[in-house]
């Protein structure tokens, strides 16, 4: 989420089988494997030996386990068997599982959970739209991969003229997911120059926020840009996004603080990026206005 982590959202029945898929459910894929989605030939995408080399021993054979909330189309959510992730970041996290030589696992964590169980030793990696920020880098650390705002998700038509910035949020009812940055910085921040206060509606993943939209449960929703304009686009008309994205940031692959994987992920996304696999992923899912030049450690210190 230009957010601590961005919502996501997802048309009728996208979210219906996201909303109930089963929360222990992982995906694996060893090294190499494609994504289940259609639509996009295999990337130029290969083993580095050198890196592979560099990568620990106990990494090598446990394999990385990557933590996601996988409800944030386009960037993590379930395939039509329910069961099986797919998105633009799990695209990614397998890619970089080939470059290292690494099977790669993704698991559905809920996105407050994913920091404290990377601090736990639950999980190598967390993958989900976080936003690269101070506060976050107190407890771990980041790769960055890509560049997004946030936009106001808002009911076909925009009926009650909302905007994404200024005023016009004040006395409304706003969605967010729980432990975004729209939740805990962007609504805490508008909120101080409004004379009536914003009704934040709080949810769990980007399906609650979704269907609080477009059930009149709340009047907007700020989400990460491209999960706003994904949910638009799949809504089947039930929903728009107002006005252009705001506060652009980079979003960071979450890591353990001091882990030998930082710099390795940094290197690996070069690779990726000197192969044409990085564009080829952001282009399977219409994300290529959010590529990086240059992938930074901390961006954000």
């Amino acid at each position: 989420m230009p957010a601590l982590r961005p919502l996501v959202l997802l048309g009728s029945a996208t979210l219906l089988l996201a909303g109930c898929a089963d929360p222990s459910t992982t995906t694996g894929s060893s090294s190499g494997s494609s994504s289940a989605s259609a639509g996009a030939s295999a990337a130029p995408i290969a083993e580095n030996p050198a890196l592979s080399a560099k990568v620990p021993a106990a990494v090598k054979a446990s394999g990385i386990t990557v933590a996601s909330d996988v409800s944030y189309p386009p960037m993590d959510f379930f395939a039509s068997d329910n069961k099986t992730v797919i998105g633009a970041e799990a695209d990614l996290d397998k890619a970089l599982g080939t470059v290292l030589g690494v099977k790669v696992t993704i698991t559905n964590v809920p996105f407050d959970s994913i920091i404290p169980g990377l601090q736990a030793g639950k999980y190598q990696l967390g993958v989900s739209s976080f936003t690269d920020t101070a506060e976050r880098e107190k407890v771990v650390d980041f790769v960055t991969y890509f560049n997004a705002g946030t936009s106001l998700l808002v009911p076909a038509g925009n009926p009650e003229a909302l905007k994404a910035e200024g005023d016009s949020l004040c006395g409304r009812t706003v969605a967010v997911a729980k432990g975004s940055t729209q939740a805990l910085v962007d609504l805490p921040a508008r909120a101080k120059t409004c004379k009536t206060p914003i009704k934040v509606s709080t949810y769990p993943d980007g399906t609650g926020v979704n269907l609080a939209v477009t059930s009149g449960r709340a009047d907007a929703a700020l989400a990460d840009s491209p999960v706003a304009a994904y949910a638009a686009k799949q809504s089947g008309g039930k929903l728009d996004v107002a006005g252009d994205s705001y506060g652009d940031a980079p979003f960071g692959i979450a890591v353990p603080k001091n882990s030998e994987l930082t710099g390795l992920l940094k290197s690996a996304l070069a690779e990726l990026k000197a192969s044409g696999g990085y564009r080829q992923i952001l282009a399977k899912w219409g994300l290529e206005s959010g590529a990086l030049d240059t992938f930074e450690i901390n961006a954000a210190s």
